[in-house]
Parts: structure tokens; C-alpha cells; sequence
């Protein structure tokens, strides 16, 4: 299963514009991608509503994973990483209000 580990930059944290563009960027990956912290569940990052009550403040480490038996059909690991890569790169860069 690939993971990546990443820290919220938002100044608000994972709440309103900063979860939207994070959850498009998501969709856009065509993945079962999910995002979790210390102390919670795994939640679907596709999910707006769900990464925003999960309460991803700015400063948190957050956990972005895909389970391997959950890769759509003709998508490989090597894409998975790379996607997971480029949504941690999303993630720490994020300065938004």
C-alpha cells in the first residue's frame, strides 16, 4: 500500500477552499486515496464533507494512503505513488486563507 506523510499548510487547515481544491485534486487522480492523522480513521479524501469534519488543522500530520486491492483496473502502483507524490506536494504548499 503505497503512503505518504504530509503536513497541513492551510492557515485554516483542511476546512472550506482548502479542502475543495485538495478533494478536486483528489477526484482528479482517479484514486481511492484516503487521509487519515494520529487518532482517527482513515476517511475518503474524494469526500469533501469527510475530510472536512475530520478536522485536518493546519500544522497536522496527515497520512495520504491507497490500498493496493483498491486500484482501479489498469492503474499501478508506480501511478499511485506518483499521485500521492504530487498531493503531498498540494498539501505543504497550500497557503490559502
Amino acid at each position: 500500500m503505497p503512503v505518504r506523510k504530509a503536513i497541513v499548510s492551510a492557515a485554516v487547515g483542511l476546512h472550506a477552499r482548502p479542502a475543495a481544491v485538495f478533494v478536486r485534486a483528489v477526484t482528479e487522480t482517479g484514486l481511492p486515496v484516503t487521509i487519515r492523522k494520529a487518532g482517527i480513521s482513515a476517511v475518503d479524501a474524494r469526500s469533501l464533507l469527510e475530510v472536512m469534519t475530520a478536522d485536518f488543522n493546519c500544522g497536522c500530520e496527515v497520512e495520504l494512503g491507497i490500498t493496493e486491492s483498491a486500484l482501479p483496473a489498469g492503474r499501478s502502483l508506480v501511478e499511485a505513488e506518483a499521485a500521492l507524490t504530487g498531493l503531498v506536494e498540494l498539501l505543504e504548499s497550500q497557503k490559502a486563507n
